[in-house]
């Protein structure tokens, strides 16, 4: 069982070192949308790193409603799934990134998706930080825990 921070934080921090893929979940204030988005995370756990065409429905809902989630899991789409995945969804606030930081979290995007290089270095592309605010972590099916960052960085 789950019940500290000490506890949860390593699932968090494994789960998102071993998953490459996430469900990016928007809203245009009328309809939610699910997109499947290639992600990397801070070792902190304060943000996670989305890249994504400008030209693209995804970006629209991001520039207009900065709020998001995003589920990460494990599972395998078996029975088992019920009792031994983990899952998380992220929430948080997205956010196109200029500056100086853009080198450094897409290095970081980088390093974990390298097949990815010239689609996350095309000028056509935003390098989008999210800030979590907070994680809500499930496993064994209805044990679920939520856990807030620090987000002083």
């Amino acid at each position: 069982m789950m019940s500290s921070a000490e506890d949860v934080v390593p699932v968090i921090k494994s789960l998102l070192e071993s998953q490459r893929f996430a469900a990016l979940a928007t809203s245009d204030q009328e309809q939610p949308h699910l997109f499947l988005m290639a992600f990397a995370a801070t070792g902190d756990l304060t943000k996670i790193v989305l890249v994504t065409e400008r030209d693209t429905l995804k970006y629209t809902h991001l520039k207009s409603n900065c709020r998001v989630a995003l589920l990460i899991d494990d599972r395998e789409n078996r029975g088992e799934d019920t009792q031994e995945a983990v899952a998380i969804t992220a929430i948080g606030e997205a956010q196109e990134i200029g500056g100086n930081e853009v080198e450094d979290l897409r290095a970081l995007y980088l390093a974990k998706h390298p097949y990815l290089a010239e689609f996350a270095k095309s000028s056509s592309c935003a390098i989008v930080r999210v800030r979590v605010k907070s994680y809500q972590v499930v496993r064994k099916f209805q044990e679920v825990v939520e856990w807030h960052p620090d987000l002083q960085c």
